[in-house]
Formats: C-alpha cells, sequence, structure tokens
C-alpha cells in the first residue's frame, strides 16, 4: 500500500492523486460526447470542475455525519482536510453542483444526464483503484480466497487478509463504464442515465455483504438502502421513459 508519496518537500496523497486522474479522465469523455452532440467542448473543463466540488464537499459532509466520533475529534481543519470521504454524498454533491452549472448554460435537462452516466461510472472505477493504493479501509471481511489480501500500511491498517472489494468495484465499474459509453446516443433520451443508477446500485448493494459496514435496518448496511432506492428510482425512470417514447410514437 502507498498511501502517500514523498516527493521531497511534498506529500502527495494517493487518494487525492487518483481522484485528480478520475477527474482528467471524466473530462475527456465528456469532452467527446459534448462534441457529438454538437456542444461546445469547452464546457467539460467548466462540468467536470463543477463536479470536482461539489463532489468532494459532498462526500466529506457525508463522510463527517456518518462518522461524527472520528470527524469532531480533532480540530475542524483535521476533519475537513483529512481522510474520509462517502461515495454517495460525492454523487449527491456532485450532482447539485452540476445541474447549477447546467442551469447556468441552459443544458439542464435529459441529456445531460445521460452525458454524465459513463462519466460517472468511469470516476468511481478510477476512485476505487485510489482506495486500493491508499488501504483506506473501504477493504471488505476476512477471506481465505487465494487473491486475498492485508493491508498493514494502508490509512486504515490490517493484517488480517481480506476481499480487496476496491479491486471487485474497480472492475465491476469499469465494464459498465465500457457498457454504457457504447450504448451512448442509441437509446431513449434519460434510459441511459437511468440504466447507471440501476447497474451502480446493485453493484453495491452486492458488494457489501462482504464489506464490514455495519447493517441499520433488516440486516442491510445504509449503502445498502440507498442502493435499493437507485435501482427502484433508475428502473422507474426507464419505465417512464420508455413509455413516453411509446406514446410519442403512436
Amino acid at each position: 500500500m502507498i498511501p502517500e508519496l514523498d516527493l521531497g518537500p511534498i506529500d502527495i496523497q494517493t487518494f487525492g492523486l487518483m481522484l485528480a486522474l478520475a477527474l482528467i479522465a471524466d473530462g475527456l469523455i465528456v469532452a467527446k460526447r459534448l462534441g457529438e452532440l454538437g456542444k461546445p467542448v469547452d464546457w467539460a473543463y467548466e462540468a467536470v470542475f463543477a463536479a470536482g466540488v461539489g463532489g468532494v464537499v459532498g462526500a466529506k459532509i457525508d463522510w463527517m455525519l456518518q462518522n461524527p466520533e472520528q470527524a469532531f475529534d480533532g480540530s475542524l481543519a483535521d476533519a475537513i482536510l483529512g481522510p474520509g470521504l462517502v461515495f454517495f454524498g460525492g454523487l449527491l454533491g456532485g450532482a447539485i453542483a452540476v445541474c447549477l452549472w447546467a442551469y447556468r448554460r441552459d443544458f439542464l435537462g435529459l441529456q445531460l444526464l445521460d452525458l454524465g452516466a459513463p462519466a460517472v461510472a468511469l470516476g468511481y472505477a478510477i476512485g476505487r483503484i485510489g482506495c486500493q493504493v491508499a488501504g483506506d479501509g473501504d477493504y471488505g471481511v476476512p477471506s481465505d480466497l487465494p487473491w486475498a489480501m492485508a493491508y498493514p500500511d494502508g490509512t486504515v491498517p490490517t493484517t488480517v487478509e481480506v476481499h480487496p472489494t476496491p479491486i471487485y468495484e474497480t472492475l465491476a465499474m469499469g465494464v459498465a463504464t465500457i457498457v454504457l459509453w457504447r450504448l451512448r446516443g442509441r437509446l431513449v433520451r434519460g434510459v441511459l442515465f437511468g440504466l447507471y443508477l440501476v447497474i451502480a446500485g446493485v453493484e453495491r448493494f452486492l458488494i457489501e455483504f462482504i464489506r464490514r459496514n455495519e447493517t441499520v435496518v433488516a440486516g442491510l448496511t445504509l449503502a445498502q438502502l440507498i442502493s435499493v432506492a437507485m435501482v427502484v428510482a433508475g428502473s422507474a425512470f426507464v419505465a417512464w421513459r420508455m413509455r413516453a417514447a411509446r406514446v410519442a410514437t403512436a
């Protein structure tokens, strides 16, 4: 594990580095898609910047609310600048920020949702590489499988061999990114976004069974409850858009 890179007078957090790479990768595919839609390619930089700022703020607030004993154990500066980010909070914060940007650009609509689907999936896949390299505690429960591993030098260390769930998620959402990208422009507007919600919700729901998070209701973790909501919302969204398309062509 390499939680940080020592570059003389500067220490770079590897998770932060992967987050930056995720934003760059998202910027590239968003720019590509904007060009295909006949929109200004420069919008990609604005949208990704908004997503990055909103995502980090949302992810940090979510983590602080879920881990008050850690977040407020020291100074406020330590809580804000220290480790600890939650994906769902980042997704919500990034979505709000991008919607505000899109409203300003008069681009708020179904095209925006479909534009973001493969980008969010890709960003998640790359972000989990950062979790793996940093060993930030997103690993799973103990396992005796051949590929199980320990994280003795991670940000949240463990000497017990566990499921390397960040690797599982990177692979799963990497495949999801490819599928969503190849489906762009082939489906009724809004369906791609609905599919993203379903895929991401199912992926996270399943991975939670071998992660270390505590259950909250009916043997399910908070992440699983949110995942169920994502699957239901995504399925309803797809059904709505498909029905609207059938009505329009009737």
